[in-house]
């Protein structure tokens, strides 16, 4: 049997679509029976081959921002492949499943690989070089434009003694690149007594190697709690200086709309203390614009707060009401009516030149650097590999390199989205 997994969004849903490729296995296995084919990617300029196609498809979709993108991949598998069976899991809120229902009413919603996992099979992965662990399900905060809470649900940390173990076998198996997520890792270890900072640290410890740990996303308000705890994981060279915190607005009023439960100062404190701390540190945050009552001097509150706190990524996203969540009661008789659509996309076009600015600035400073990289994957321009430096920003550079190679590389330029490097023989 021929099983095709393929995943979208976020890391946590790609390392989900993972564990569910090694439950699948695992399963097989232990009931005697062959061990099935499994892949992640389908070219999708290809022709379908009869004798090459897979048997079933499970279609590990995002819905974050709306259902368009999880719905297109539906339609897109059922008329290229239609004899194959089609699971899909992820986030598949109530919504998206009548929708989906509707297209293809053979799908079906299995339980999909939730849960804690003891790593058995880690060869079994999308990229060779990198290793996933997810580290927690669920969250501790109830946004109120959030869908993903409703199907994730509340914080389930996993057990810190099993993600070492996860992490060593990983490591022992080639990964250059460990990537800890989940929904909300800044709460991570809250429901066990424990936190994020205490995590790295363990592993740090007990798996030695030559790989780096990126950190998934986490809110600020959990982050505050033990920050300079943190930092000092920052200082093992191991760890890339790369933190993810979503502060979705500069505006209080906003925040409070979003039921958002950090401040703005929240999130300043925090891009301070790592800027300060590692200048050229990666700030990643995320900004939704066009959320409902958001005024102009709202909107400009935001625009400020990126050109202060200086973010080197920032995921802009229009505002889109998701179905069962308190954002998509807001009317107009509310406190929050809605924002246009022509107003969105002003707003975040807007957002993006001035984020765009910053980032090429802030990847200026990086011209002249030399350091060790490790090529992750191909680049999008032909001819050109993309690596990443221990910031964790995308370095590109002319040729091919194997993935996982270990590089000398001087930056000669940079853009908004990545640094220009060649190789230093």
């Amino acid at each position: 049997m021929k099983i095709a997994i393929i995943s979208q969004g976020c890391a946590a849903n790609f390392g989900d679509g993972e564990k569910l490729a090694r439950k699948l296995l695992q399963e097989a296995l232990s009931k005697g029976e062959p061990a099935p084919e499994i892949v992640f990617t389908i070219d999708p300029n290809s022709a379908p081959d009869a004798n090459r196609a897979p048997d079933a498809f499970y279609l590990n979709v995002c819905t974050v921002k709306g259902n368009a993108g999880a719905l297109k991949l539906l339609r897109n598998t059922t008329e290229k492949f239609p004899k194959a069976r089609i699971y899909i899991t992820g986030c598949a809120p109530r919504d998206f499943r009548a929708e989906a229902l509707r297209i293809c009413p053979s799908v079906t919603f299995p339980d999909a690989a939730n849960g804690e996992e003891n790593l058995r099979h880690p060869k079994l992965r999308e990229n060779s070089f990198i290793g996933i662990v997810n580290i927690e399900e669920g969250c501790l905060d109830a946004c109120s434009f959030c869908s993903t809470h409703l199907v994730k649900g509340r914080l389930r940390s996993f057990s810190p003694e099993i993600i070492v173990k996860n992490v060593a076998a990983l490591v022992a198996d080639g990964c250059k690149e460990i990537q800890l997520t989940g929904q909300d890792c800044g709460c991570y270890g809250f429901d066990m007594g424990t936190n994020l900072a205490e995590l790295v640290q363990k592993i740090l410890v007990h798996v030695p190697g030559d790989y780096r740990i990126r950190l998934g996303m986490g809110n600020p308000r959990h982050i505050l709690q033990y920050k300079d705890a943190l930092l000092e994981c920052y200082k093992d060279e191991r760890v890339y200086k790369f933190i993810h915190l979503p502060v979705q607005s500069g505006s209080e009023s906003v925040l409070k709309g979003m039921n958002r439960r950090h401040t703005v100062q929240d999130y300043e404190i925090l891009a301070e203390a790592f800027l300060k701390e590692f200048p050229l540190f990666t700030l990643s945050t995320d900004i939704i614009v066009g959320f409902p009552g958001e005024t102009e001097q709202d909107f400009e509150a935001t625009c400020n707060l990126i050109r202060n706190t200086r973010p080197t990524v920032c995921n802009i996203t229009r505002f889109v009401a998701r179905a069962g969540t308190v954002a998509a009661k807001f009317d107009d008789a509310s406190n929050y009516p809605p924002v246009p659509d022509s107003m969105k996309h002003e707003r975040s076009a807007a957002l993006a030149d001035i984020f765009q600015q910053v980032a090429e600035e802030n990847n200026g400073h990086w011209i002249g650097h030399e350091e060790f990289v490790v090529i992750e994957k191909s680049g999008y321009r032909e001819g050109t590999t993309i690596a990443r430096n221990s910031a964790y920003r995308p370095v590109a550079i002319q040729g091919s390199f194997p993935i996982g190679q270990k590089l000398h590389v001087r930056i000669t330029d940079a853009e908004p989205f990545a640094l220009i490097g060649e190789v230093i023989a």
